[in-house]
């Protein structure tokens, strides 16, 4: 059993919600992304509690097709579902980070954590290709000057 949350990731296979999306979607949307969240704490067999250090958030948006919609739009969302299951407020977030990866688009990445993989291999699957959002929290702050 580890008794640590972070560095902490997971990913959802579905297409994210914008905030300014339907109240019922939205709703859908962040019990879908904590869920996601919750199961991975389960899979990594970890008793976790919440602490109130700073935090970072990465997100990657892997679309199937060009994104319609800005990519902003959907990180106020994925960071409230995040609230009581990785980090007591989102207000501990210091620094957020979000890309998108087109398909059309060539892009590389080099530093692949096992979660991403499986993320990667969900969207390249040949069968049925599904939109994937990746998230990573992590507690390591060394960006921050002392």
């Amino acid at each position: 059993m580890e008794d640590f949350l972070f560095p902490f990731d997971f990913f959802i296979a579905a297409t994210p919600v914008s905030l300014q999306g339907r109240a019922g979607s939205v709703a859908r949307w962040k019990a879908a992304v904590a869920q996601a969240a919750q199961a991975r704490i389960s899979e990594r067999d970890l008793q976790t509690y919440l602490v109130s250090s700073p935090l970072a958030i990465t997100i990657y948006y892997f679309p199937t097709a060009p994104m319609v919609g800005d990519i902003d739009n959907i990180i106020k969302p994925i960071m409230d579902a995040l609230i009581g299951v990785a980090y007591i407020d989102d207000q501990m977030v210091e620094m957020v980070t979000v890309q998108k990866f087109e398909p059309e688009v060539g892009w590389e990445i080099t530093s692949r954590s096992e979660q991403l993989v499986l993320a990667l291999d969900r969207i390249n699957a040949s069968e049925a290709p599904t939109p994937v959002v990746y998230v990573h929290i992590a507690d390591d702050l060394s960006w921050r000057r002392r």
